[in-house]
């Protein structure tokens, strides 16, 4: 059998848009992700694994050789760090904002800000840049309720549709960046297994300049 190769999936909004991109480069898993209990999944191809794990351990999984490649957001990766593996393509699937978020109708204290957020280094460096001096609060989940139990004055966050910020009060301010899901590489394993690696990076970049109709309407948003 030639290289095996295994790409770390994340589970979430990322994989629904995923598969149909994976299924346009040729790739398809045997069994259905959303219904099976499975963490690892062959494929159509035999030396083609996926492995199912949260978001924000797909850099690691990848930086440490556990996964030769991954998918993941570009939030998850500036977080990360990037150490030990190449971003290799924008894959321009699931795509948001960072901003920051917080109540239309209540001003701003003029002092040190609190802040709730999972992406205390990219929001470390925004306000550094900024010049405003904050005190950041590190949450995992339902993100809109530090405001409104007072942990925090603002947050920052994804933003998708503006939702779930609405129907609890807030509202999106300022703009950080925009996020899409890339295509990342273990280093040592592109040196290991470039002739493998590479047949599958040229089949997922041509899904990417060619794709299909309904991976299409899910870029309107960039």
């Amino acid at each position: 059998m030639s290289d095996l190769i295994t790409i770390a999936l994340a589970k979430g909004r990322i994989l629904k848009e995923t598969l149909p991109l994976l299924e346009q480069a040729g790739i398809t898993p045997q069994d259905d992700l959303d219904k099976s209990r499975k963490l690892i999944f062959n494929t159509n191809h035999a030396n083609i694994n996926l492995v199912l794990i949260r978001s924000a351990d797909v850099p690691t999984y990848v930086q440490y050789g556990a996964a030769d490649m991954g998918i993941a957001g570009k939030d998850v990766l500036l977080e990360h760090g990037g150490e030990g593996l190449y971003e290799w393509v924008d894959l321009h699937i699931a795509p948001c904002k960072l901003m920051t978020a917080g109540f239309a109708d209540k001003p701003l204290p003029s002092g040190r800000l609190k802040v709730a957020t999972k992406y205390t280094s990219i929001t470390k460096q925004y306000f550094l840049e900024q010049r405003r001096q904050v005190e950041l609060i590190k949450l995992y989940g339902s993100m809109e309720l530090a405001p409104l139990v007072g942990l925090a004055d603002m947050i920052v966050d994804l933003v998708d549709t503006g939702n779930t910020l609405k129907a609890n009060g807030l509202v999106p301010m300022d703009f950080i960046m925009d996020i899409s899901s890339r295509l990342i590489v273990n280093r040592a394993s592109l040196k290991m297994k470039n002739r493998a690696i590479k047949q599958v990076i040229d089949k997922i970049e041509q899904a990417v300049s060619e794709p299909a109709d309904d991976l299409k309407q899910n870029r309107v948003l960039l």
